[in-house]
């Protein structure tokens, strides 16, 4: 190809339904990309696994590709990309096929993409000597290792494009690096290889641009007042030519915007250094683009650069840190922050005297600037806040005994205690999150079709 053209139609589990088919539809796609994964979305996939062995990857996927089926009988060139597999690629890849044959799809191969699990390695590992410092402490794996749940680590292009040399028209993974759905079709249509470092770097500009679906076609502008259509807003796609440059667009009579402001607030998105992107494909310097609108709905970047990739994979790992419930009650009348924060004083007052005390707890006054601390201050006391009060322990116990707390204030309380009506709340296990880095030289990446 001299230019390949992705879309992306979902930037996390649980994004709009609808948009894949949308995208797949009008988008004169060559790539429909899927982006479900998250750190947080790991641990509960993790959970999910341990309780089924078969469950463990995003099941909207499943859904999702029923609905594309009459697209990719209409559109026998377009491949599919995406992390749905999570935790489970195979047992995902396995439901896939049995859609694809339902809908009389033999023809198109699945490929599946593993080998970022390292979880039954652990061990393995920690006594070769990797000692998987957590990135923000430096406190090595080993100090909670009992406790671990998963550990995944990043992986790159490299495995998805052996899968699309397979001739794979899906490609499932397991964990990668969110860019890397899009840098594998661009390297594999355009012909590039691994050492095309700022080619490599445009590749990993345009899947950061489009990774987290309509955050780059208007959602969460800071000007998204200024659109009377984002109810419709379409979903990105990115058009990369042989020599590196691309255009940033959707999908023509959809709602939203694509423009240079928005471009510039989603590159800037998540990023430490954007100077230094690191990725497992390229060490991407996002300060070198330029940015340019073209037309309506247009956006080209010209001008990547970057370096060579690092010699280590991120590693993301989850591990069990107690249990926590959160419960809320609205409160309503004079002085109703002053009011809420008193009354959730004395919900953790009374658990205080019959001994308990909380590895942490927290009290909210919602609606009185508390989302973002500090950051708005109201002009003046709202008649109505909602208190919100959470704690966390590693007696399950101990958190039960909290849920029993919230009903009583409503006489025992204030005046102007309400929305208790939906019971205590539930108490849920801690899953934490340590990220950490390995040497890539411990991790080999699976490509099997299914």
């Amino acid at each position: 190809m001299k230019r390949v053209r992705i879309g992306n139609g979902c930037g996390f589990w649980g994004d709009n339904l609808d948009a894949p088919l949308q995208l797949a539809t009008s988008g004169r796609l060559d790539y429909l990309t899927l982006e479900y994964l998250a750190e947080l979305t790991m641990s509960i996939l993790a959970m999910l696994k341990q309780r089924d062995p078969d469950a463990g990857y995003a099941t909207d996927f499943i859904e999702v590709l029923a609905g594309l089926c009459p697209q990719l009988k209409s559109q026998p060139r377009l491949k599919i990309i995406t992390n749905a597999g999570g935790m489970n690629p195979a047992s995902c890849a396995e439901r896939a096929k049995s859609i694809l044959r339902k809908a009389g799809l033999y023809d198109r191969k699945i490929a599946m993409v593993g080998g970022d699990d390292l979880f039954l390695r652990l061990d393995e590992l920690l006594t070769a000597g990797h000692l998987l410092m957590n990135l923000d402490t430096g406190a090595p794996l080993a100090t909670i290792r009992e406790r671990v749940v998963s550990a995944n680590a990043y992986l790159g292009a490299v495995p998805i494009v052996n899968a699309l040399t397979e001739d794979a028209s899906i490609v499932i993974t397991g964990r990668v690096a969110d860019a890397s759905l899009t840098v594998a079709p661009a390297v594999y249509e355009l012909g590039w290889d691994f050492n095309d470092i700022d080619r490599l770097c445009a590749a990993t500009v345009a899947g950061h641009l489009i990774e987290c679906g309509a955050q780059v076609t208007g959602g969460l502008w800071c000007n998204w007042a200024d659109l009377d259509n984002l109810a419709d807003a379409g979903y990105p796609i990115a058009q990369i030519d042989a020599d590196g440059n691309l255009l940033i667009t959707k999908s023509p009579n959809t709602g939203g915007s694509v423009n240079r402001e928005i471009v510039i607030e989603q590159l800037l998105y998540e990023v430490g250094d954007p100077a230094r992107y690191l990725t497992p494909d390229v060490v991407a310097d996002f300060t070198s683009v330029a940015v340019q609108e073209v037309g309506p709905d247009e956006v080209e970047i010209r001008g990547a650069r970057g370096q060579p990739a690092t010699d280590t994979y991120k590693v993301s790992i989850a591990y069990k840190d107690g249990y926590t419930a959160s419960g809320t009650l609205a409160i309503f009348g004079p002085d109703a922050p002053a009011k809420a924060r008193r009354a959730g004083a004395m919900l953790l007052d009374r658990l205080r005297r019959i001994g308990l005390e909380f590895a942490a707890s927290n009290i909210e006054t919602l609606g009185a600037g508390d989302v973002v601390p500090g950051v708005i201050r109201p002009q003046a006391a709202p008649p109505e806040v909602i208190l919100r009060v959470s704690v966390r322990d590693s007696s399950k116990a101990a958190v039960e005994r909290f849920t029993k707390e919230f009903a009583p204030l409503v006489t025992s309380g204030p005046p102007g205690v309400t929305g208790y009506t939906t019971g205590r709340p539930s108490v849920r296990e801690v899953f934490a999150y340590w990220p950490a880095l390995i040497a890539k030289s411990a991790v080999t990446a699976e490509v099997r079709i299914i």
